[in-house]
């Protein structure tokens, strides 16, 4: 991160913290999705929850592959296990 000297130094800290549990945020967000794709009904909602879903797992270092494989087939039941996996990292 560049330094960026118009940040105090508590806002400095808190921008250092996000970017220290990005992953964290990253799962959490994730965990948040596998419910969403499940109850989602209309075509629209599964479309964006969807591409929401593979914007965060390739934030998260996933494998390409699997996140096409996951992403691709729509499947609810092997993203949450590729979620459980990822937080047992």
């Amino acid at each position: 991160m560049a330094k960026q000297p118009n940040l105090s130094t508590y806002q400095r800290g808190i921008v250092n913290r996000y970017y220290e549990h990005q992953d964290t945020i990253y799962l959490s967000k994730l965990g948040e999705l596998v419910g969403s794709v499940a109850l989602a009904t209309t075509e629209k909602d599964k479309d964006k929850l969807w591409k929401s879903a593979r914007d965060y797992l390739t934030k998260s270092k996933i494998e390409p592959a699997t996140v096409a494989k996951v992403c691709d087939a729509r499947d609810a039941k092997a993203l949450a296990e590729v979620v459980a996996k990822l937080g047992r990292r």
